[in-house]
């Protein structure tokens, strides 16, 4: 799993800071350094599918309903109303629209699992839910992206299909293979090591690119400084939604007090990493895009941080009790 814990929220500022003085006091060097955008989002998006396992699978069929239910919130509700607020707060400006419906369009496949432990949410359930998320999102990010933002934007989005396959289908196999590969000839003491290495690296390797990204569209980034306080007004009101909508359907379907937390934490963080990386692939020179991606980064752990202390702090007034109560099919 991802280790952002405290490290990320520095992490991802000081790299911001960094690219931009780059930009502007070195723009030669800084101009060299776009170079390496692409095999860092090759690198990242190796050990974001390195983190995925997919041995609970099997256990999807003892808890249908509720898996079911996080499903359409995640892939269909959510998915509706991020189109409608990117489309409320950037209607006919394709790259701030872009980047606010990316970054709220697909839930996390990884760190909402340790916000969830914290909270005292269904932790095993999450780890179903996980692979689930991953394969969701990968399927539906060519069909979503090519309506959403197709009809939204001149983006030329011809080639999709096939960009996404080739850049996807590189490191997805290859994790998958090197995870197999490790798992089949060493012990899990050093699986684990390795996993928990990889999963240290992902912050960093992360920082490294958006300190490529500002350094190397430095001028452009600095064109816009208002549209910014925008692009933070539309992700409050977008986690306010994702509250709003996880305690509605806590109540309407009487979840449990860990299905209640689990709800709410897949629902409201994003896999913005992911996302940001996919985004340089098939909107390629678009720095605004990746800059709205980012700004929804700085504010989302703060979020799940108040989140989290919110839900160990109340009593649970109108959970059922331990015991399940949505159907297990």
């Amino acid at each position: 799993m991802i280790k952002k814990g405290n490290i990320t929220p520095l992490l991802l500022p000081v790299a911001i800071f960094a690219g931009l003085a780059m930009g502007t006091f070195l723009p030669g060097i800084s101009e060299s350094i776009s170079m390496w955008i692409d095999p860092l989002v090759l690198i990242l998006l190796f050990l974001l599918f390195l983190e995925i396992r997919f041995d609970p699978i099997p256990e999807i069929s003892k808890n249908r309903s509720f898996i079911c239910l996080v499903w359409v919130t995640n892939f269909l509700i959510v998915p509706l109303f991020a189109w409608g607020i990117a489309t409320l707060f950037f209607k006919g400006q394709p790259s701030l629209f872009a980047g606010l419906l990316l970054y709220m369009l697909f839930p996390c496949t990884d760190w909402f699992l340790a916000f969830t432990r914290i909270a005292k949410g269904d932790v095993a359930l999450g780890s179903v839910l996980m692979p689930i998320n991953l394969i969701s999102q990968l399927l539906l990010f060519p069909v979503y992206v090519s309506f959403f933002i197709g009809l939204q934007s001149d983006f030329n989005l011809s080639s999709i299909w096939p960009t996404f396959g080739q850049w996807f289908l590189l490191p997805f196999i290859s994790a998958m293979v090197i995870r197999y590969l490790i798992s089949r000839f060493f012990s899990p003491p050093r699986l684990d090591f390795f996993l928990k290495s990889s999963g240290t690296a992902i912050p960093w390797v992360l920082a490294g690119l958006v300190f490529c990204i500002f350094s190397a569209h430095t001028s452009q980034l600095l064109s816009y400084p208002r549209v910014f306080a925008l692009v933070l007004l539309a992700v409050f009101l977008f986690f306010l939604f994702t509250w709003f909508i996880g305690e509605f359907l806590a109540r309407r379907f009487q979840l449990t007090r860990p299905q209640h937390v689990l709800l709410a934490m897949t629902t409201t963080a994003r896999n913005s990493p992911l996302m940001l990386g996919l985004a340089t692939i098939v909107l390629p020179n678009q720095p605004m895009v990746y800059a709205v991606l980012i700004l929804g980064m700085l504010v989302e752990f703060p979020h799940l941080t108040f989140l989290t202390r919110a839900f160990r702090g109340r009593n649970d007034r109108y959970i059922a009790s331990t015991s399940e109560v949505l159907p297990s099919n």
